[in-house]
């Protein structure tokens, strides 16, 4: 990958792109469990949305969005990735700080699971997850979208999660 070049627009994952987005997930995740699940939401018809991040010709960065089964109306977040070869550049910090933007203004909330310096330095808030219950550790769930509340709601995430 040529180190000055950089990267396009994020977007909307077209038809065809499959095959890149897995790649890139078993690349950056080291293996296909990540894949698999791509795999299993998108035949569980319950992803909202994928976004990538071309550049030079390939996908770089990868997240999807999918419906929760509880509370109706919130979406979570997973997987995210970004090529090994240009992470800790800010791509991925900018592709989710435009996404819990787009939460902020719609009042549309997103959870998500992981690494709670990155998550928040993007916009994510552990304080406004901290009365949310999980079957999954809720000290790495953070939320966007919220405002400045604090829902006490149960998460139920669809049914491919339960594999991981």
């Amino acid at each position: 990958m040529n180190l000055f070049q950089t990267p396009d627009f994020a977007r909307d994952m077209k038809r065809g792109e499959e095959p890149a987005v897995d790649a890139l997930l078993d690349l950056a995740f080291g293996g296909p469990d990540e894949s698999r699940l791509v795999a299993a939401l998108r035949k569980s018809r319950v992803i909202a949305g994928e976004t990538v991040l071309p550049m030079d010709g390939q996908i770089i960065g990868y997240y999807a969005l999918s419906y929760m089964v509880k509370p109706k109306g919130w979406l979570c977040l997973a997987p995210v990735a970004i090529h090994p070869d240009v992470q800790r550049r800010g791509y991925g910090k900018r592709m989710i700080g435009v996404l819990t933007e787009w939460a902020r203004l719609t009042k549309t909330p997103v959870v998500v699971i992981g690494d709670a310096k990155f998550y928040q330095s993007a916009g994510f808030s552990s304080d406004a997850a901290k009365n949310l219950q999980s079957s999954y550790h809720i000290e790495h769930t953070l939320l966007a979208g919220a405002g400045d509340a604090q829902p006490q709601q149960t998460l139920v995430y669809p049914a491919p999660f339960a594999d991981i």
